[in-house]
C-alpha cells in the first residue's frame, strides 16, 4: 500500500521554514524600535501607537514594493544578503518624499523551497537596510511555493507605514516658480529597469555576470547587484535641517524609480507649472551608457526605464541650494541642481542638451 500524501511529499518543508525563522531572529532583532511591542513569531507585528500622542494632527503614510527581476541577479550570483537594501530602498524611499518618517515594516518572501541560509541572509540585508533608516521590521512572511516557482528561485516584497504632521506634508501644492531642483546622486541602477537590463546584456550581447568590463572597473554582475542607494534618513535629516522654521523652503521630493527621471518629478509638479532640466549638469555611470549603447536603446527610453544617476529629487528655493548640497555631501551624497520650474503651464519636466561626458 502506498504511502499518503503529505505536505512534505507536496514539496513544502515546514520544518526548514521553521530553522528560516530561527536563523533570522539575530538580524531582525536589530531591527527595532522603543515602540516595537513583542517580539518575532507572532501574527501581526505590535507598534505602540501612544507615540503618535506628540503629533498635531499625524497623518499615517503607508507604501509597498518588491524588488523586481534584479532578484534574478542575486539568484544567478548566489549572493542574496544586499537585496533587502533594494526592498527597503524602494518601500521606505517613497514615504520620505512625502516628509513622512518611515516607523515600521514588513517583508513576504516567496520561493520555490526554502533553503534557510538564503532565507537568512535576504532578511539580513532587509534588516540592515531598516537599522540603517531607523525602520522597525516587526514581522514578515516566507511561503513555499513548489511548482510555481523553481527551487532556487525566489520573490521578495515589502510594505512600511511612516508618520507625518499634516501641516509639514511636502508635495505639489508647495511648489512655486523659480524653485530648483536638486538631484541626488544613485549608487548605480538602484532597482528598476532590470527587465530591459537582463535582455540586453544576457539575450543581446551575450555577456555573462562574471565578465570583467573595463568601463565598469569590475564584473557586469558586481555592478548590477550593487545595492540601492536608500535617501530615507539623509532626506528626513535634510528637511528637518532646511524646514525647520517658518519659511519652509524645501517644498517637494520624487523618488525617481520605475517611469525614470522625469515621469516620477512631473508627479509632484503642479498642473500650472512645469520644469526645464539640463542633462549637461551631471555624467551617468558607466553602466547606463553601457545599457544604449548594447542594446541600440534610444535615449527616450533610456530614460524613462532607467535612473539615469539622480535616484531622489528635491524641489525648494534656490536660496536654500547651497546649504542642502552641503549637508548632503556631509551625508556622502554627490547633489547637484538639475534644473528650475517655470512658470509654463502644463506640469510637464523636459529634458535638454546633452549629458556631460
Amino acid at each position: 500500500m502506498s504511502e499518503g500524501a503529505s505536505y512534505a511529499s507536496a514539496g513544502v518543508d515546514i520544518e526548514a521554514g521553521d530553522r528560516a525563522v530561527e536563523l533570522m531572529k539575530e538580524w531582525v532583532a536589530k531591527a527595532t524600535r522603543p515602540e516595537v511591542v513583542g517580539g518575532l513569531g507572532g501574527f501581526a507585528g505590535l507598534f505602540d501607537a501612544t507615540a503618535l500622542t506628540s503629533y498635531r494632527r499625524p497623518l499615517l503614510a503607508t507604501s509597498t514594493d518588491g524588488i523586481g527581476t534584479k532578484v534574478a541577479i542575486a539568484q544567478k550570483l548566489d549572493k542574496h544578503d544586499t537585496i533587502g537594501f533594494d526592498l527597503v530602498g524602494m518601500v521606505v524611499d517613497d514615504l520620505v518624499v512625502c516628509g513622512a518618517e518611515p516607523l515600521f515594516m514588513t517583508d513576504y518572501i516567496c520561493t520555490g523551497k526554502v533553503v534557510p541560509e538564503t532565507i537568512a541572509q535576504i532578511v539580513k540585508g532587509i534588516a540592515e537596510a531598516c537599522v540603517e533608516t531607523g525602520t522597525a521590521l516587526v514581522g514578515g512572511e516566507t511561503a513555499e511555493h513548489p511548482g510555481l516557482l523553481e527551487p532556487d528561485e525566489y520573490d521578495v516584497a515589502g510594505a512600511a507605514t511612516g508618520v507625518v504632521e499634516a501641516d509639514e506634508v511636502l508635495g505639489a501644492e508647495r511648489v512655486r516658480a523659480g524653485d530648483v531642483v536638486l538631484a541626488m546622486a544613485s549608487s548605480g541602477l538602484h532597482s528598476n529597469g532590470y527587465s530591459l537590463v537582463r535582455h540586453v546584456f544576457f539575450e543581446r550581447a551575450k555577456w555573462t555576470l562574471d565578465r570583467e568590463v573595463p568601463e565598469l572597473g569590475t564584473t557586469l554582475g558586481e555592478v548590477l547587484l550593487t545595492p540601492t542607494r536608500v535617501y530615507a534618513k539623509h532626506c528626513l535629516e535634510l528637511i528637518q535641517e532646511l524646514n525647520d522654521g517658518d519659511e519652509r523652503p524645501l517644498h517637494a521630493m520624487s523618488h525617481v524609480t520605475g517611469g525614470g527621471f522625469a515621469a516620477n518629478l512631473a508627479r509632484v509638479i503642479p498642473d500650472e507649472l512645469s520644469v526645464r532640466i539640463d542633462r549637461s549638469t551631471w555624467t551617468p555611470a558607466p553602466i547606463f551608457g553601457l545599457v544604449g549603447l548594447l542594446g541600440d536603446v534610444a535615449l527616450p527610453e533610456l530614460e524613462k526605464t532607467l535612473n539615469m544617476g539622480a535616484g531622489m529629487v528635491a524641489v525648494l528655493d534656490p536660496s536654500a541650494a547651497d546649504a542642502a548640497i552641503q549637508a548632503l555631501a556631509a551625508r556622502d551624497i554627490p547633489a547637484w541642481v538639475c534644473g528650475e520650474v517655470t512658470a509654463a503651464p502644463g506640469g510637464t519636466v523636459t529634458l535638454e542638451g546633452a549629458y556631460a561626458k
